[in-house]
């Protein structure tokens, strides 16, 4: 009688539980995005459907405002693209997608949200802020639970300089009031979606899940509870995409949707990463198609952004990205890489959502045309039109390490001037740029050696290093790790480059974040850099003053930012000793000022007469 009586049960929960239900687990593994809003100016949605057979259902949606305009089969039969039109008015809350075929019917249910409409939560940075760039896995570990996961193929190993220390999401929360006290008002994170590489993965830059966070990191969830409690502390968060390439384990590889899914997709082409072959108007096609469509290396398959396919679902992540986080920022990995005009449609369709976000490219050369021929603005001979507001500075970072290094007076090996006339000229350039005050300048970053180890270590260029960057016109951003003097001596190393950030880790002897076991030379270092920062914050001067400068003269290179309020003037000396410097040749901008206060120490200083500069220093004067 017992088991008669369960057997009923059974079969009344059967004809409880809606069939579709049980089915769906079975044939629908994936509908990217997960979810989305309503509220976008552009109201074509791109679902792609992923399950067994799923290109045999056909799928209807029977909501007030919601349409499906097409349905997209491809050579792979478990994919589905469905092309929503979501109206403007379209009220949020859940749908259901009725799929069918046969005489089956799996139905999914997904879920409309309300847009944020606070112009703050999406408000991108600028020449106002300044930039911590902090790799992750080598900032803090703030949860060990997550040091080694299930599933994942590479696990904690943290004596290995490429492999994955431990560094997540909950250390970098924890850090938080140590950024913000550093004067730092913006976070640039390398890439924290999921890397599940069987090696080499710490980087972030081998994407295999477009739509989670690597789960050695921690959560969807984490990420942008991390993101609200930043900006509490008035710090926005700027995010790392590549839309380049993925990793080779990205579950796209086991079933490719199309035969151009991938560019050289049967017979993989490395890249020749000839950037000029995009500006070259003598360039022949093949060595343009090599360039953007070769591949970095094996492990990274190259997207072919001109499949329409591919191209609406890269561009609905970095939607959903900003809209779900509340971002500040996008910096683009290998900007030129992609498809140009997809690069083009990208930036327009994110500029026409989110008209005060800002994307940063990075194009990684010192040819400061081709940076140019990227920006919003610029009139490119061929006719190119792009809507990126801004790029990293790569000219002005080699130029700055260059005239540190050289003598004065020297000449290169390419006939150009060494010592601070390489600086002065790279700036000079600017009339190139549609809009250099909106450019990310740097002193070093993740893919180069430490500043410091740049300038062999000479903490007098490392200080005039400093104050220029937190100085001249642009967004700066400095490297975890820069500001206690951490360096790679004798190695290129990326994984030395990116070594863990003292005292991230239980049991560090070393520690920045409270200053124990820190050297004189690293406190002071940090001290100095802490000084600039915060004075910055609030020197509107700065943040968008005009800048003039005087032609570099025995070995000390004199600018001026000013507006119609403020003035500040800069002297870098790089010479070895004191230095005079007879202040006549600056009365055009000294004009209607006596006095100077010294930002970094306080002291008050007479422009009537001479200026001694100390050696190997930068002096920073606020004028009265």
């Amino acid at each position: 009688m017992v088991v008669m009586n369960i057997r009923a049960l059974t079969f009344l929960l059967l004809l409880i539980i809606p069939f579709s239900t049980c089915a769906e687990q079975t044939v629908i593994e994936r509908v990217e995005p997960p979810f989305w809003w309503t509220g976008f100016k552009e109201t074509q949605l791109q679902l792609l459907v992923y399950g067994d057979d799923i290109s045999a259902y056909s799928a209807t949606i029977d909501h007030p405002g919601i349409s499906i305009e097409r349905l997209k089969t491809v050579r792979s039969p478990n994919y589905l693209f469905l092309y929503l039109n979501i109206k403007a008015q379209t009220k949020p809350g859940s749908f259901d997608i009725q799929f069918s075929a046969d005489g089956q019917t799996v139905v999914h249910s997904y879920d409309l949200l309300q847009r944020n409409p606070d112009p703050a939560h999406s408000k991108g940075f600028d020449s106002s802020d300044a930039i911590y760039l902090i790799t992750p896995d080598r900032f803090a570990n703030g949860d060990k639970n997550n040091d080694t996961v299930d599933g994942m193929k590479e696990g904690l190993n943290r004596g290995a300089p490429g492999g994955r220390h431990g560094g997540d999401i909950k250390g970098i929360v924890d850090s938080l009031d140590y950024i913000a006290g550093m004067g730092f008002t913006a976070i640039w994170l390398n890439p924290l979606l999921e890397n599940n590489m069987q090696e080499y993965s710490y980087h972030g830059y081998s994407t295999t899940d477009f739509y989670k966070v690597d789960p050695r990191y921690g959560s969807n969830e984490q990420y942008r509870t991390m993101v609200a409690e930043a900006k509490n502390k008035g710090i926005g968060v700027i995010m790392d995409m590549i839309v380049n390439h993925i990793g080779s384990e990205h579950w796209w590889m086991k079933d490719l949707p199309t035969d151009n899914w991938l560019n050289f997709q049967d017979d993989p082409v490395m890249t020749s990463h000839e950037h000029i072959t995009q500006q070259d108007p003598y360039a022949s096609e093949y060595d343009k198609q090599l360039y953007t469509d070769g591949w970095f290396v094996t492990t990274m398959p190259d997207l072919n952004q001109r499949n329409a396919l591919m191209a609406d679902y890269l561009t609905q992540n970095a939607l959903w990205w900003i809209e779900y986080l509340g971002l500040a920022g996008i910096r683009m990995d290998t900007y030129p890489y992609p498809d140009k005009h997809y690069m083009t449609e990208w930036t327009r369709r994110l500029t026409l959502e989110y008209p005060e976000f800002t994307m940063v490219g990075e194009e990684w050369t010192s040819n400061q045309a081709a940076v140019a021929y990227w920006q919003r603005g610029n009139h490119n001979r061929d006719g190119y039109q792009s809507y990126l507001p801004s790029l990293m500075d790569f000219p002005l970072q080699e130029a700055m390490r260059s005239a540190l290094v050289t003598e004065e007076g020297s000449r290169l090996d390419d006939g150009s001037h060494g010592g601070l006339m390489r600086l002065y000229l790279a700036l000079a350039n600017d009339f190139i740029y549609p809009d250099p005050a909106a450019l990310v300048i740097f002193p070093d970053n993740h893919d180069m050696s430490r500043i410091f180890t740049q300038l062999d270590e000479d903490y007098g260029l490392f200080k005039i290093a400093m104050a220029y960057v937190l100085t001249m016109r642009g967004a700066p951003q400095i490297y975890y790790g820069t500001e206690i003097l951490m360096a790679n001596p004798g190695t290129g190393s990326h994984g030395v480059i990116r070594s863990d950030f003292p005292g991230g880790w239980q049991g560090d002897e070393k520690n920045a974040f409270t200053g124990n076991g820190l050297s004189d030379a690293e406190r002071q270092a940090q001290a100095y850099v802490r000084k600039l920062l915060n004075w910055r914050i609030d020197k509107e001067v700065i943040h968008s003053g005009r800048v003039t400068h005087f032609r570099p003269k025995d070995g000390i290179y004199v600018y001026f930012r000013h507006n119609e309020s403020a003035a500040v003037m800069v002297v870098l000396n790089k010479n070895q000793d004191t230095s005079q410097l007879k202040l006549d040749r600056f009365e055009e901008r000294l004009t209607g000022f006596s006095r100077a206060t010294n930002v970094l120490d306080g002291s008050s200083v007479s422009l009537d007469g001479d200026l001694n500069i100390p050696a190997r220093s930068a002096m920073v004067l606020e004028l009265h």
